[in-house]
């Protein structure tokens, strides 16, 4: 640095520490949500949030560890500040809701680092439910190019708080919930019992991932994670069990940095919701609003649906993804020797298509389609698929026509083996192949190490990935279902393709673990769908004795709660994931998830409460007819349900899907009782739910 360049920043400090002195501690508020940010004495950044006068969270440190030293969290002043509001209604092309309102105060801090001359930004928005935050590093000669080694955003939480978690992980979100206080998040046997079947990747043992839900000893409800998550790695949170503090952790890389960013950039929104009442935390919208608009306004082809498809047979281990069993069981001519299982062969397709048509569902999904299989899985492979290619026995072109002559569309499957790399290189070839086949959906896979070496599925590398995928498909006009991603953060509203993702614990894990515990469902809603819709795969109605390998394993779940399920776990594209001939079985039953629609214009969230109870009612787009859901944990319950959501004056025919009086997710998990009644607004319902339970009502107007 020379002398002018000297004099010219000794200048600017005394001007802004002038300012500094003017406005220092700044109070945003609106309606029972306060925000009030400040610069201790070292000039570090602090913020808090209070709930009608409670704190939620306490004086939290803001701020950056960049490469090579550099300490971007303190000796900042603040050289201005603005506060401006917005007051919006905006429509989403799905969802839970037909119309959103987007209504915020907003207050934007300039940073200035007294000893490098940096500049950052801090922008916070103040919801009636909630804050979002983010950091802006604004286009300057100081900073141009840069590392992030660590981000320090703090979460001082007020106590000891219940919190509903799971273990931190770079690879997978596929974990039983624990709830215990804040306190006991890394006791050894806590953590071993939620590990299951996931191999936990993640160095740090206090470290858990988000959304987090907490409840506090007063009765106040707090949910923490982030969105709209681009272009940088996901967020876990450590946890400081002594002092009940959270402090942000980011997914490394390969070579231990978390984040490459260029001047102008922006981190993706920090968010903390807070209530009262847990209902809020899932009726918020916050997460949503704080994504971008969808980048097209062509969007008349996304269609929400369900589908069936050959999956559950291949899960309980009635059939195959692969054609052959080894991937050199080869004949004399070099082809491969079919095992006589393969579940993805034109007969067996044929048989789901025409079970889809005569029942009204839309889509039929198709995996263990392609050649690879035979050694897809566990060996770091990079070039695995090729996405093109099927196996000798399924026919491509004569199940396009056919499906097409039914009215079906078929769903493209791409499993990557984790081999992002390979993916990339061929996503045009697989998206073209889509095109030229009517293929409108895919559902992705990336199951296994990634590839590029190194790299973690929730690491900005793999973020770009994802992000990259939808904008791809958007380009081809498909429809994307991503499994293995990281946790959503509401991007489906700027890629309105991007329908779903797994990224948690779904249906899958009762074919082949211990299964999932009843309170599993109760708990998802507050945890992994709070930044998007989850491909959970429900609707299982033989609950016992389906698995090929363990004769007695059983899904913890009532068939009544199943059908619960497609109202509780929202998603636009919902999958009827059992046999077609157990559907036959309970064809009464089944007649809910026939009439059962994916796409709202009105959510109601009766009662709530996280790993306990919940009851919920959506109106179908563009119609008058209800649709409710109420589940329950382990224990049995009732579920009273007013009907004052319903237009006056009119009548309508309720229809009750329930756990009948013996019925229990153990030992009776089958039985259940449907019975029609006749409703008006004034009409309040009693739903019973039995041990595991749950009731699914659909309201028709007469």
């Amino acid at each position: 640095m020379n002398l002018k360049q000297l004099f010219t920043l000794l200048a600017a400090n005394l001007m802004i520490q002038a300012q500094a002195q003017q406005n220092n501690h700044i109070t945003v508020q609106q309606n029972n949500v306060q925000l009030t940010f400040t610069l201790d004495e070292q000039g570090r950044p602090l913020y808090t949030v209070q709930y009608k006068q409670q704190p939620v969270i306490q004086p939290s440190y803001l701020g950056f560890k960049l490469a090579e030293d550099s300490l971007l969290y303190k000796n900042f002043a603040i050289t201005a500040s603005e506060q401006t509001s917005a007051d919006e209604q905006w429509q989403p092309v799905w969802g839970e809701t037909a119309s959103i309102r987007n209504h915020y105060h907003q207050l934007t801090v300039h940073l200035q680092q007294k000893t490098t001359g940096h500049l950052l930004n801090l922008v916070f928005r103040v919801f009636d439910d909630g804050v979002g935050f983010r950091y802006e590093f604004p286009k300057q000669a100081s900073l141009r190019y840069f590392i992030v080694s660590d981000e320090l955003t703090g979460f001082a939480l007020a106590g000891n708080h219940k919190a509903f978690w799971i273990p931190g992980d770079y690879d997978s979100n596929e974990y039983l919930y624990s709830t215990t206080p804040i306190s006991d998040i890394n006791n050894t046997e806590v953590v071993k019992k939620a590990t299951d079947i996931a191999v936990r990747t993640a160095p740090d043992p206090y470290a858990v991932q988000t959304p987090l839900m907490l409840k506090t000893a007063n009765g106040l409800y707090i949910n923490i994670h982030e969105a709209a998550l681009v272009n940088y790695p996901a967020m876990q949170l450590h946890v400081n069990t002594k002092n009940n503090e959270l402090t942000a952790t980011l997914v490394p890389d390969a070579a231990g940095n978390k984040a490459y960013l260029h001047a102008p950039a922006h981190t993706p929104w920090r968010t903390i919701l807070v209530s009262d009442k847990a209902a809020d935390i899932l009726a918020s919208n916050t997460i949503l609003n704080l994504n971008e608009p969808a980048v097209t306004s062509n969007t008349s082809w996304i269609q929400p649906m369900k589908f069936v498809g050959v999956w559950w047979e291949m899960q309980t281990g009635k059939s195959t993804w692969s054609y052959s069993d080894f991937a050199d069981s080869t004949d004399a001519n070099g082809k491969l020797i079919p095992n006589g299982r393969h579940g993805a062969n034109t007969a067996n397709v044929k048989k789901y298509i025409d079970f889809a048509a005569a029942n009204n569902i839309k889509g039929v999904l198709v995996e263990g389609w392609n050649t690879g299989w035979e050694d897809w899985f566990g060996n770091w492979k990079e070039n695995v698929f090729d996405f093109v290619t099927p196996y000798p026995d399924f026919d491509v072109n004569a199940l396009q026509r056919y499906a097409q002559s039914k009215g079906v569309q078929i769903i493209m499957h791409n499993e990557t083996s984790g081999s992002a790399t390979n993916y990339e290189r061929q996503m045009d070839t697989a998206f073209r192949f889509m095109a030229a086949h009517g293929y409108h959906s895919v559902k992705t896979g990336y199951v296994g190490r990634i590839i590029p070496r190194g790299e973690h599925h929730d690491g900005q590398w793999m973020v770009n990935h994802y992000e990259r995928v939808a904008k791809k498909a958007l380009q081809y006009h498909v429809m994307v279902d991503a499994h293995e991603p990281q946790r959503p953060t509401g991007l489906h509203r700027t890629y309105p393709n991007w329908m779903a993702c797994e990224a948690g614990r779904g249906n899958e894990y009762n074919a082949f673990s211990n299964g999932n515990p009843p309170e599993h469902e109760t708990i998802l809603p507050f945890t992994r769908l709070m930044g998007g819709p989850m491909d959970y795969t429900p609707g299982i109605f033989k609950l016992k004795g389906y698995s090929a390998d363990v004769p007695d394993r059983q899904v913890h779940s009532t068939l009544a709660k199943q059908l619960a399920l497609y109202v509780t776990l929202y998603s636009p594209v919902q999958m009827v994931a059992d046999l077609p001939e157990n559907y036959e079985a309970h064809k009464d039953a089944f007649r809910f998830i026939r009439d059962v629609p994916v796409d709202w214009s009105d959510t109601k969230i009766i009662e709530a409460e996280p790993g306990d109870y919940l009851t919920i009612a959506r109106r179908e787009k563009g119609k008058s007819s209800w649709f409710i859901g109420a589940i329950t944990d382990e224990n049995s319950r009732t579920a009273t349900v007013s009907l004052s959501f319903l237009e006056p004056g009119k009548q309508y025919k309720a229809t009750l899907y329930t756990d009948a009086a013996n019925a229990d997710w153990k030992n009776n998990p089958e039985a259940y009782e449907i019975k029609q009644v006749t409703v008006t607004n004034t009409t309040t319902l009693t739903l019973p739910l039995a041990a595991g339970g749950g009731a699914a009502v659909s309201i028709l107007p007469l």
